[in-house]
């Protein structure tokens, strides 16, 4: 039996078999099964090989796939298979020795290649299979973002939103078809883009308006999270954040969420974060989850209904545990026993007792953060005090 592989996966642009390496057309002319979406199925001639529609869900189209190992079998897939496309899916489902690859030019390679983009500096994002806001992160003035698209329709989804967050003075250039002989441009502002585009599309944007940007810095302005006033305010959430310390591919325990503002700030750290945030109260957990989606980062966030200690049992163990709420010393208890980075913040003088003794029984940080605000005093100014915060922390 050969060695060599069974399965090819290969990029396919629009312009189809034209646009192909030698690698790829020879990998194609010697198939046996050609499997891939119909439109890419479509860009090729018709041939001695058995050719399969790649089905809906894309999960049963690999099931499909695992029963033609052994033959001699193509995958076609856009561009850069490799780039928000199924290539990493797919490669990590078989053995090396078992599949090649030959990539394609990216839709974002071709697109930052027409505007003169430095690649590098441009943000690619891949929101044909996901939320639109996931683009929340990323609206800065002067920045350049390349974004797929579900289809035509999520165009005026696209120029929608950027006039929601107050980003439709934005240039969105629209491309249908990139690369291929059907290719058409279509660019303007986002608050008045209109028409009808046809699928693939993609979209590059060059972020304008007087929306507001999310800070790179711990602390975003308190009112980035819609909240009932249960909220760990932005000096305190800095300090917090810091104290905590993320991580990339880390997983936090944001216990007592109130707003959930501690996880949220935790995910828009970055991307490859993830948070499970428990919260007692119906309501605020309904927040915290709107909170997500508003943000974009709601596919990392796990919110769980219920009461800790309880509702810690069936939880993996997390990277970094914060209490922010509901502290007691059975919460307290199980939060050490996880054996993770732990912060925990009090401002009731019974919280407290419970943080001293903690500290002294199992070390680690205990500081006292007191802020004041100027405030009018009749006719002039004075400060007003906040409630200390006792925060206890422990690395361990």
């Amino acid at each position: 039996m050969s060695d060599a592989p069974w399965l090819t996966i290969i990029g396919i642009g629009e312009d189809g078999v034209a646009g192909l390496s030698g690698a790829s057309q020879a990998a194609l002319a010697r198939a046996e099964v050609v499997m891939g979406p119909p439109r890419h199925l479509d860009l090729i001639p018709d041939g001695a090989a058995r050719r399969i529609a790649w089905p809906v869900p894309f999960a049963d189209g690999l099931a499909m796939l695992d029963g033609l190992s052994g033959q001699c079998v193509v995958v076609l897939a856009s561009g850069d298979p490799f780039w928000f496309g199924a290539g990493s899916v797919i490669a990590r489902r078989y053995a090396a020795s078992e599949w090649v690859a030959h990539p394609g030019p990216s839709c974002f390679a071709l697109a930052a290649a027409q505007l003169g983009w430095a690649l590098e500096n441009t943000t690619c994002l891949g929101l044909h299979a996901a939320p639109i806001a996931r683009m929340r992160r990323h609206l800065a003035q002067k920045d350049h973002l390349i974004v797929t698209l579900r289809d035509g329709e999520a165009v005026a989804e696209l120029t929608g939103y950027l006039s929601d967050t107050g980003f439709g003075d934005s240039t969105v250039t629209v491309f249908e078809h990139l690369g291929g002989p059907a290719e058409r441009v279509t660019s303007g502002q986002a608050a008045t883009l209109k028409g009808s585009f046809g699928h693939p599309v993609c979209a590059a944007i060059e972020i304008a308006g007087n929306g507001a940007s999310l800070t790179i810095a711990t602390g975003q302005s308190d009112d980035t999270f819609a909240s009932d006033g249960q909220m760990t305010k932005r000096p305190i959430r800095a300090i917090t954040l810091s104290t905590l310390a993320p991580k990339p591919h880390e997983h936090l325990w944001d216990i007592g969420g109130g707003s959930g503002s501690i996880a949220l700030e935790w995910l828009l750290s970055h991307p490859t974060t993830h948070a499970t945030c428990i919260e007692p109260r119906s309501d605020r957990a309904a927040r915290i989850r709107q909170n997500s989606v508003d943000l974009g980062v709601d596919g990392r966030l796990t919110v769980i209904k219920g009461v800790a200690p309880d509702a810690l049992g069936d939880l993996d163990t997390p990277d970094a545990l914060f209490i922010g709420g509901g502290l007691s010393q059975p919460t307290l208890d199980a939060a050490i026993a996880q054996g993770v980075r732990l912060v925990v913040n009090a401002v009731t003088l019974e919280g407290e007792v419970l943080l001293t003794a903690a500290h002294a029984t199992h070390g680690g940080d205990l500081l006292r953060i007191a802020l004041s605000n100027a405030t009018p005093l009749g006719s002039k100014r004075g400060w007003t005090s906040a409630y200390p915060v006792v925060q206890w922390s422990r690395v361990p």
